[in-house]
């Protein structure tokens, strides 16, 4: 019995896809400006209509394609957050074990919300985009420093912040993979400065049965 052909619902998924497979291989590998939608269209395998129908231009394309990158980084860190720790202490240090995971992989060019910041104006989907994973990574820590009993979240936070900004450039323009065990020891120390070794939390305090 022949296949039926599938829907365009199904096509356009499809094509969706391989339209964001291409951009994140060539956006990420060779720079936002420096890739055209010829080039991605190409790559995908489909008609510039479709990427057109599909995203109405390249400003959609590069939007869809920082949000798909942000999405796995904080998906990546939540789980692996929980699973590594148990602590809110612990976590603000493991966030940079976490965040080191990628540093040894052949094709890490660093942040790719970094990277877009650097070879294209910040205005529209990288401006936007940008904002969202800034106010993320910001949240990330100040919810665990606040956790964890640290005395100034708010000061903490701006320190491990930039930590994690300068390991992961580090690790890409150096092609050092080290950087992340470098970073987690002065996180540790940052976070030894901050958080009394006296403070606890519900996750520190023995079970009770």
């Amino acid at each position: 019995m022949a296949t039926k052909p599938s829907s365009s619902k199904e096509r356009s998924a499809a094509a969706r896809t391989r339209l964001l497979a291409a951009a994140d291989e060539l956006f990420y590998a060779e720079g936002i400006q420096a890739v055209g939608i010829d080039r991605v269209i190409q790559h995908a395998g489909v008609a510039k209509a479709t990427l057109y129908n599909i995203f109405g231009g390249k400003e959609a394309l590069v939007r869809a394609y920082l949000r798909a990158r942000h999405a796995v980084t904080q998906e990546r860190m939540d789980r692996e957050l929980e699973r590594r720790y148990r602590t809110p202490r612990e976590r603000l240090v493991g966030v940079f074990e976490v965040q080191g995971l990628s540093f040894s992989d052949p094709v890490f060019h660093g942040c790719a919300l970094v990277s877009a910041n650097a070879n294209a104006p910040l205005v529209g989907a990288v401006k936007e985009v940008s904002a969202e994973y800034r106010t993320w990574l910001h949240a990330l820590f100040h919810d665990l420093a606040e956790q964890a009993g640290a005395k100034d979240p708010k000061g903490l936070t701006r320190q491990l912040v930039l930590l994690y900004d300068g390991a992961d450039i580090s690790a890409w323009l150096d092609r050092d993979p080290s950087a992340e065990t470098t970073a987690r020891a002065v996180a540790q120390a940052l976070v030894d400065a901050a958080i009394p070794a006296s403070a606890t939390h519900p996750e520190d305090l023995p079970s009770q049965r």
